[in-house]
């Protein structure tokens, strides 16, 4: 068995089959990253931020040849792929520096207090890592949501050892970031088996099921994520699994600001849905507007160009989902743009509903479709959504378009956003993620199997840490970062105050 990569411009296979990893391999790599782990979770922080910092600069070192290979598996292009990859390693050095400032263990310390009731002893409390982390690599970021993506920067950065299930589109990206990835660590004197990458479907099951693994993250369909999160929960021992699943994203435009920017919100929905050929996680594949603002939706669509998707089977499930709603007596279509002559190419479409035939068939009119096209659902007044907008499926972000006269209005739509999205956005589009410590990637199902922790931005480490008490032990055998003295000089909730003490 063996996984073949292909161009999605031509349909041709590209680059020579990767050997599938078989369940023995598998398993010998969990070991060996079990044993880097023990090693790699003592060492400091700073001093794993040292390696981060190098497998980012190794990345940049060798940019052509990842750029190069990744177009030809993803046909993203130059462009996109090469901020992409100075997303992914400047996502290694937010993590560097994370380590440095020191903070994300949560640090606690409370005296002991023998006149209270009951008395205390002398507990402190840090976050320290989990262990090994399975990690599966998204099809749409082959860098930033892959091999060397969000997962394992923060994985790694945790002090976690990490297994990766490489995507079956893109093998050779995958093989050549781990080539990489791999030389650096070793150059770093990171222990030998704390990163690895593995390739074919089995492997992947195998993986999430083996004991030593003992968390996992996903980016994903909801087919997939959910086959996993299953396996993941069924073990003797079950695991956290944050996995990424579906989301479609809503926009609500409101009637004034339809009114007074059709062309400027038009343009802006016509190039977020377009972006990537719709093949990002944020789409915004569902809009509520005024019917007043369709026309100039439509007009914008019109002017917009698909491009090869990702895949055959990507590329197959749009063209299908797009045909079905097409001859759907629910919907009507308004646009279509154009596509290159390419063998797996997308076509951005827009359809139209009113909310009460939309309200009426909400979850079938609710699935996501991955790729360059989007449903407007029309309404005359504002009060009239609010009700159907908590009752939508959980989604990674949602949007509100509205005027400076509209506050009420986009404050009330807001509400009911928040209560089923983890990421609100003013007069912007979703797609397009900072890196930040204020980032939240993530909502409730099916946008995500667990809407606590992000899956990008800094509270990402989160997930591979748990809490742990000290109780009444010596200085001298404290973790640096709970020993009285703060040799670390980290910022401490020292007796419920929040300080460098």
């Amino acid at each position: 068995m063996s996984v073949q990569g292909y161009n999605p411009r031509t349909g041709e296979p590209f680059g020579d089959p990767v050997e599938a990893t078989s369940d023995s391999e598998v398993d010998r790599l969990c070991e060996a990253a079990e044993v880097a782990y023990r090693s790699w979770s003592a060492w400091s922080a700073v001093d794993r931020a040292s390696v981060l910092d190098l497998v980012a600069d190794r990345l940049d070192g060798e940019s052509e040849l990842l750029i190069s290979t990744a177009d030809s598996e993803t046909a993203l292009g130059v462009p996109r792929l090469t901020t992409e990859l100075k997303r992914t390693t400047n996502q290694l050095r937010m993590f560097a520096e994370v380590l440095r400032e020191g903070s994300y263990i949560e640090a606690m310390i409370d005296s002991p207090d023998a006149d209270i009731i009951p008395p205390r002893p002398d507990v402190r409390r840090m976050l320290r890592p989990l262990g090994v982390v399975a990690v599966y690599s998204a099809s749409n970021f082959p860098f930033a949501l892959a091999t060397v993506g969000s997962d394992t920067a923060s994985a790694l950065a945790a002090g976690c050892a990490v297994v990766v299930k490489s995507h079956s589109a893109h093998p050779n990206t995958s093989r050549e970031t781990g080539r990489i990835v791999t030389k650096a660590l070793a150059d770093g004197n990171a222990p030998e088996g704390l990163f690895s990458v593995i390739y074919g479907t089995q492997s992947g099951v195998r993986l999430v099921q083996h004991p030593r693994v003992k968390a996992a993250g996903f980016t994903g369909s909801i087919g997939g994520g959910r086959a996993l999160y299953d396996l993941a929960n069924s073990r003797p021992d079950p695991i956290p699994f944050y996995g990424e699943l579906g989301s479609i994203n809503p926009t609500v435009i409101l009637p004034n600001a339809a009114a007074d920017r059709p062309s400027e919100i038009a343009g802006g929905f016509a190039q977020s849905v377009t972006m990537g050929v719709g093949q990002f996680c944020t789409n915004p594949g569902l809009l509520f507007a005024p019917s007043s603002i369709v026309e100039a939706l439509g007009a914008a669509v019109t002017d917009s160009t698909g491009g090869a998707m990702l895949n055959e089977r990507m590329c197959d499930s749009y063209r299908s989902a797009v045909d079905t709603l097409s001859h759907s007596d629910l919907v009507s279509l308004v646009a279509t743009g154009t596509a290159p002559d390419e063998a797996w190419a997308g076509k951005p479409a827009l359809f139209q509903v009113p909310l009460e035939t939309f309200e009426a068939n909400l979850e079938k009119l609710t699935e996501e479709n991955f790729g360059p096209a989007a449903l407007v659902v029309t309404y005359e007044a504002v009060a009239d959504i609010i009700p159907v907008l908590s009752r939508l499926p959980g989604t990674l972000t949602g949007t509100v378009h509205a005027s400076d006269s509209e506050h009420a209005d986009a404050t009330a739509v807001a509400n009911e956003l928040r209560k089923i999205a983890g990421r609100l956005i003013y007069n912007g589009w979703p797609t397009g993620i900072a890196l930040a410590w204020a980032m939240q990637h993530g909502g409730p199902w099916p946008a995500t199997t667990n809407a606590i922790h992000t899956s990008i931005g800094v509270p990402g480490i989160y997930r591979w840490l748990a809490p742990v008490t000290y109780q009444t032990w010596p200085d001298a055998l404290l973790p640096p970062e709970l020993q009285d003295a703060n040799p670390l000089g980290i910022t401490r909730r020292r007796d419920g105050t929040l300080a460098k003490h």
